[in-house]
């Protein structure tokens, strides 16, 4: 990712105060998007890959650090000017029925973003929708209909369409397949990939799909606890994982051949043992916030030392490739 940047963060944390206890969303962050490409966000649920997206668009304003796009920082700009920025950054959330507007018909919705960025007016909007409405594989006949009257990946189809309409160059998408079947999940991974090569688009792809990841994105970003503990190109990544915590998440992905599985799964049951054993060893903490200073897996990793209780720099060990894990600063 040695290409400019279209989009950075840097220094990027975000704390939250909640009953008079101080937790963090993201810790340090420090990231870059380069023009079309699309880099992709693994990690379990509640690690900060949703926050990451949020910041990144600066819909959440991070407790310190800076967001840039296009070279300029976005915590810096007033409402005003961080309006002007919205056509050139969009999202794309999981659920599309609940991020759809159930009063206003298909056509509305559509047109709504080019009226809001003075791209067209209501009444000369409506060849623009029908347009954006075949891209993404719909009848322009639709417009007139209402979220309720589509189906899962219909309204995805629709979601997508409100989020590129207004030609933006950056889209987060927010686990934009987890509601939908495998069948429709390639489809629209299909609509993803045609938008991008003919519009210029740059994804950040927040996911759990890793065999999806490793086909889709150019880029692969793994977090746990507000941080970022490794990346690289994907094919790299999952071939090889670094950092045991990734490597955690490489164990759990069934893969089709029955006899590979099968040692995959001796493997990760004497992963899970000394886990289990190195945790069990370790003086219980269960009222205790989690420590945003030591390495946020030391307490399940099997390879836990003293010396992660601090927190170990994201260093480089391959070509294109980092973590952040005191295994490679011993080896």
């Amino acid at each position: 990712m040695n290409a400019a940047a279209l989009a950075e963060l840097a220094g990027v944390s975000v704390r939250y105060h909640r009953d008079g206890r101080l937790s963090h969303g993201l810790i340090e962050i420090d990231l870059r998007l380069a023009a079309n490409t699309t880099v992709a966000v693994v990690g379990e649920s509640g690690c900060g890959k949703s926050t990451l997206g949020r910041v990144l668009l600066h819909l959440q304003h991070p407790s310190e650090g800076a967001v840039r796009f296009r070279g300029e920082d976005l915590t810096l700009l007033k409402a005003a000017e961080l309006r002007r920025r919205r056509k050139a950054m969009q999202m794309i959330f999981q659920d599309p029925f609940a991020s759809l507007n159930a009063r206003m018909t298909i056509g509305e919705t559509l047109a709504e973003p080019l009226v809001v960025h003075g791209l067209a007016r209501w009444r000369d909007a409506t060849p623009r929708v029908a347009a954006m409405l075949e891209r993404v594989g719909l009848d322009p006949a639709m417009a007139a209909r209402y979220p309720h009257e589509f189906s899962g990946g219909q309204r995805q189809r629709i979601a997508i369409a409100r989020a590129v309409i207004a030609g933006p160059a950056l889209v987060v998408a927010d686990e934009p397949l987890s509601a939908l079947d495998m069948t429709v999940q390639g489809q629209i991974v299909s609509l993803l990939i045609s938008l991008q090569e003919a519009m210029s688009l740059t994804y950040l792809f927040i996911s759990h799909d890793l065999p999806l990841v490793r086909e889709f994105a150019s880029h692969v970003v793994v977090m746990i606890g507000g941080r970022i503990v490794e990346d690289g190109p994907p094919d790299a990544v999952f071939a090889a994982p670094a950092h045991p915590y990734t490597q955690l998440l490489v164990s759990c992905v069934p893969v089709p051949d029955p006899a590979t599985e099968r040692a995959r799964q001796v493997a990760a049951t004497v992963t899970a043992t000394a886990t289990a054993t190195a945790s069990a060893t370790r003086p219980a903490a269960p009222n205790r916030a989690p420590d945003a200073t030591a390495c946020p897996f030391r307490d399940r990793c099997p390879h836990a030392m003293a010396i992660c209780a601090t927190m170990p720099p994201f260093r480089r060990i391959a070509p294109d490739r980092h973590a952040a894990c005191w295994l490679y600063e011993r080896s």
